[in-house]
């Protein structure tokens, strides 16, 4: 952070949505900028509906060549089947490489004693895709994703590849019952500066919480004034296609870079 980004988001209220369990790293990164930062929690992380599929892979992991995890949920998920059957990630089979999408996914994996062995440069699914060390041809590769509303683009595009890709759900992540007090009365008086986007479900999620607190006019209006800030371009096209618009993206598509995408975003709309 510059001198000159100290103070940024001074005076400025910024709604963060993210998972309940994950809303402290985004606003201390606000907060270090001076914002005032309401929570939106806009996904509840919970178990899938069933652990059958996930189980009956891990208890045959020796014959992957790949696990790739999308998320820190993802990796927290593994971690815990494995547990119950008295293997860990820390003690994975030498065989099996790990790659990761995202240095927060990657950082959960180090914790967990088993650094990946491959993240691509950008925080996106494209983008392991695209800088892949080695062909999918013949590759064994285990994909554990959220149950429900999740890309499937990695399984598409390995399969394609010649790879034999089992897509498992290893969580899922659900729309909570209610918008906090306090974030739905800055949104009604519309004192809200910039909705922080995390991932296409949070957009989705809002938007309904949105429309059954406020009434899809109402919550349509109070958002004309505010910024909307996505973390990357999946999430951004659900931006579009559900609220008319994104007005900036992070890059990289991480979390600090959606907070310097906030500031942007917010700088951008006091010079119009």
């Amino acid at each position: 952070m510059t001198d000159g980004q100290a103070l940024a988001l001074q005076g400025r209220t910024v709604v963060m949505t993210r998972a309940m369990e994950q809303q402290s790293e985004g606003r201390r990164l606000l907060e270090a900028l001076g914002a005032d930062v309401l929570d939106l929690p806009a996904l509840e992380i919970g178990p899938p509906d069933h652990w059958g599929a996930l189980d009956d892979a891990l208890a045959e992991w020796d014959t992957f060549h790949w696990l790739i995890v999308s998320s820190a949920n993802g990796a927290n998920a593994v971690e815990e089947r494995l547990q119950r059957q008295g293997k860990a990630l820390a003690h994975r089979p030498a065989s099996l490489k790990i790659a990761a999408v995202g240095r927060k996914t990657a950082k959960r994996l180090e914790e967990l004693g088993s650094e990946a062995d491959f993240v691509p440069p950008e925080f996106v699914a494209d983008s392991l895709i695209e800088h892949f060390p080695v062909s999918g041809w013949g590759l064994r590769i285990l994909l554990p994703r959220v149950q429900s509303g999740g890309r499937t683009v990695l399984g598409e595009a390995f399969g394609e590849a010649g790879a034999r890709v089992v897509e498992v759900p290893a969580y899922e992540s659900r729309c909570p019952q209610a918008i906090p007090a306090a974030t739905l009365d800055a949104l009604r008086a519309g004192s809200v500066d910039a909705i922080c986007f995390t991932s296409g479900k949070t957009v989705l999620h809002t938007t309904h919480l949105l429309a059954e607190s406020l009434g899809e006019e109402e919550a349509t209006a109070r958002l004309k004034r505010t910024a909307l800030v996505s973390i990357g371009p999946q999430t951004s096209d659900r931006c579009r296609k559900l609220l008319g618009r994104v007005d900036q993206e992070a890059h990289p598509h991480d979390l600090e870079g959606l907070v310097m995408a906030c500031v942007q975003a917010i700088q951008k709309g006091d010079s119009v």
